[in-house]
């Protein structure tokens, strides 16, 4: 799943339009990733390290077996045995640690809820150095979509979600899911901006008081 060369257009169309009927800011960000996740290749890699271990354990023969190629002539001593069995070791854990090295590999063998963790945990990061308190009424939304785990994050200040709860977001995020399927995440943000607008405009109408604090155009990290 990728951006096209025009979404962010559509994007800052929606944004502009969105905050012409509120006094709330909103903030889109759309990030390839939201975590490098190496310590669940190391984990996997670690785990298919193991299976040499196991197989020998369950057929020792084997393992006689395959020294025996490396001394033909005698009885293998239990040193090439061990270092035999050391070597496979090593070798499955390379190979599983490139294999799961591979980002759709690696994404899909994460478990989802290690993803949510850290797509949520990414979008609170962004959200605290970008767009908290940086508005004169801390009415400020961040948008936060994470392209690898498809999932996507809304964060939003004190003061709307005080008003706002958590569920009140369900149509933005329900449009922007809705447009992933498809494979148009530009649009599915476009979307999900002009829901979360509506939600701003009925608790924070606009006063024409409230200056323009924050970028109105998608970042891409």
């Amino acid at each position: 799943m990728h951006l096209n060369p025009d979404d962010g257009a559509k994007v800052a169309a929606a944004i502009k339009a969105a905050e012409a009927q509120t006094d709330g800011e909103i903030s889109t960000i759309v990030a390839g990733s939201s975590d490098s996740y190496n310590d669940v290749v190391l984990h996997w890699a670690l785990l298919f390290a193991l299976l040499p271990l196991a197989v020998s354990a369950g057929w020792p023969k084997l393992l006689v077996w395959g020294a025996s190629m490396f001394s033909p002539w005698e009885e293998p001593s239990l040193r090439l045995i061990l270092t035999l069995l050391f070597v496979k070791v090593i070798i499955a854990f390379l190979i599983a640690r490139y294999v799961i090295g591979i980002q759709a590999i690696r994404i899909r063998l994460t478990p989802a809820a290690t993803k949510h963790r850290r797509v949520r945990r990414r979008a609170l990061m962004l959200f605290r150095t970008g767009t908290e308190a940086r508005t004169l009424s801390t009415t400020g939304v961040l948008l936060y979509l994470s392209l690898a785990e498809r999932q996507a994050e809304i964060v939003a200040d004190a003061a709307i979600h005080a008003k706002a709860p958590q569920e009140e977001w369900g149509a933005a995020m329900a449009a922007l899911v809705a447009a992933m399927k498809d494979n148009r995440p530009g649009d599915g943000m476009a979307a999900a901006v002009e829901k979360i607008g509506a939600v701003l405009a009925t608790h924070f109408p606009r006063t024409g008081t409230d200056p323009n604090e924050l970028p109105d155009r998608l970042i891409q990290l």
